[in-house]
């Protein structure tokens, strides 16, 4: 059954899902979804890169402070966005300082 449930937390579809919870979500729940897209980990950071590019508001915040938490893993594929969006560029440095700061 664990492995059932790795494979669909695992998914881009499941990250979808989670974050499409957040719209209506209390405080509660939002630190519940963080911790659910933060045990996903490193497997997660791909599309939640992708997704912080394009999301707003509540979403954008439980976003990069998962990435933060993740650590590590996110630095390369933030650096990857902001290569390729320049307008994503403040975000990311921005993100990997945090990152940085938080292992220093």
């Amino acid at each position: 059954m664990q492995a059932v449930l790795n494979k669909i937390e695992n998914s881009t579809s499941s990250i979808q899902y989670f974050l499409s919870k957040l719209e209506t979500a209390d405080n509660i729940a939002k630190n519940e979804i963080e911790n659910m897209l933060v045990n996903i980990g490193k497997n997660a950071v791909p599309e939640l890169v992708d997704q912080l590019q394009i999301i707003q508001g509540v979403k954008r915040g439980v976003v990069a402070m998962t990435l933060i938490r993740i650590g590590d893993d996110s630095v390369e594929y933030l650096k990857k966005a902001a290569q390729n969006n320049k307008d994503f560029e403040w975000v990311a440095r921005y993100l990997i300082t945090e990152i940085n700061g938080k292992a220093a």
